[in-house]
């Protein structure tokens, strides 16, 4: 999925002054504590591009139409745009996936409040992409670095099976590794990785004679990486 973001920068005092008033007696943003200035304003959009071929345009071209809106609105302001990436398929409203993917404080606070405290009273498996760790009913599992690889692998891509010589061609390409294992030692590093799920150990399914899939059931949660996505625009 691929999401933008519209950051607008303006080099006024504070939003709703009037021109050549006093700054401390004009009218202020709530948002806006006492010995701070607003400096900008950040619009997300939540939008992705199948969406906005459906309106008959692209992500580009309404990034392109907000800054010349703003730059006629405020010609002083400057403007800096983001296009928000997410894993196909992600679920949730557009405009909340875009910000969490760009880390706005009120998004990830709403998100560890909702999520965490869930997770612990219910047990079940949490797979933290973001913190590259497992928890199993509130207690992280021992996986080793590669272990994780290979789970993260199989999450990103929920419902699809993945052959063995793609794992092997995607988790072991780079050649660090002393063994890079053939299509026979992969089900080891699957065997080991189930034994570390325990009671959880069906989420990784065998498709026999092609591959692995993630299966993800009620008691299962990801937790996407919240990282700044590149520039776009």
């Amino acid at each position: 999925m691929s999401l933008a973001t519209l950051d607008v920068a303006s080099n006024r005092r504070t939003l709703g002054a009037v021109p050549g008033g006093n700054p401390d007696t004009s009218p202020r943003l709530r948002a806006v504590p006492n010995g701070t200035e607003a400096r900008g304003f950040v619009l997300y959009v939540g939008l992705d591009e199948l969406k906005a071929a459906e309106a008959g345009t692209d992500l580009g071209a309404i990034v392109e139409q907000l800054k010349q809106l703003a730059a006629s609105l405020a010609p002083s302001s400057e403007t800096y745009a983001a296009v928000a990436l997410a894993p196909r398929g992600a679920g949730g409203r557009d405009v909340d996936v875009v910000r969490l993917a760009l880390q706005d404080p009120a998004a990830l606070a709403k998100h560890r409040q909702v999520d965490e405290p869930a997770a612990k009273v219910r047990g079940g498996v949490v797979v933290d992409i973001s913190r590259k760790r497992l928890v199993l009913d509130g207690e992280s599992a021992p996986l080793t670095y590669k272990e994780f690889e290979l789970l993260q692998y199989l999450v990103l891509r929920e419902g699809r099976t993945i052959e063995r010589t793609e794992l092997i061609s995607s988790l072991w390409a780079d050649g660090d590794d002393e063994d890079i294992p053939n299509e026979r030692t992969i089900d080891v590093h699957v065997r080991r990785l189930r034994s570390k799920l325990g009671a959880y150990e069906d989420i990784v399914r065998t498709v026999r004679g092609v591959g692995y899939r993630f299966d993800r059931h009620a008691d299962v949660s990801i937790r996407q990486a919240s990282t700044p996505s590149p520039d776009f625009f």
